[in-house]
């Protein structure tokens, strides 16, 4: 990428919330199509509903802008020593360019101190979702039926001692600076 398509990862605000929707939706509208259902959750989410998870001292959600334009994003719960990633989203026009990987390893950085591992979930028929996760060290654990869905369950043990240095980037030797 050019310097002008650099991409910047920050915590997502609820004075971004409209924005984060819009981006969720356009990028969940093919996860709709494998599944044959319109009523997925990344689809069905309310304003207000999204905006009291933003709020939720529980919840990281991080976006990746392009300039001013938000262009992609992860959800992070986090609970005791686990982490648990969803709606990783990236926008139509931009997906397979490497934001979504980016966005996976910017989540390790915004992780609070004590998480051993975290977790991921996405549809079962979501190979190239699967596919991205196995590509960045998530190992597939069970599946399990929620309503008419079967989400895919990933874990990545995080390693003891893992260092970030103060930019941010991940000096546990993942292959990737």
């Amino acid at each position: 990428m050019s310097e002008g398509d650099q991409i910047r990862i920050d915590v997502i605000t609820a004075a971004d919330a409209g924005e984060l929707l819009t981006v969720r939706r356009a990028a969940f509208v093919s996860e709709a199509q494998i599944f044959n259902d319109p009523n997925i959750p990344a689809l069905t989410q309310t304003l207000e509903e999204l905006v009291v998870d933003l709020q939720s001292e529980d919840v990281v959600t991080l976006g990746a802008w392009q300039g001013h334009r938000l262009v992609g994003s992860i959800r992070v719960g986090i609970e005791d020593d686990k982490a648990t990633i969803g709606r990783l989203a990236v926008t139509p026009d931009l997906q397979g360019k490497g934001i979504g990987t980016q966005l996976l390893f910017a989540v390790l950085r915004f992780l609070p101190e004590g998480v051993k591992e975290v977790w991921a979930f996405t549809g079962q028929n979501s190979k190239h979702n699967i596919a991205l996760y196995n590509d960045n060290g998530y190992e597939h654990q069970f599946d399990q039926v929620a309503g008419d869905l079967t989400y895919a369950y990933l874990r990545k043990v995080l390693e003891s001692g893992a260092i970030v240095d103060d930019e941010g980037e991940d000096e546990v030797g993942r292959g990737e600076n």
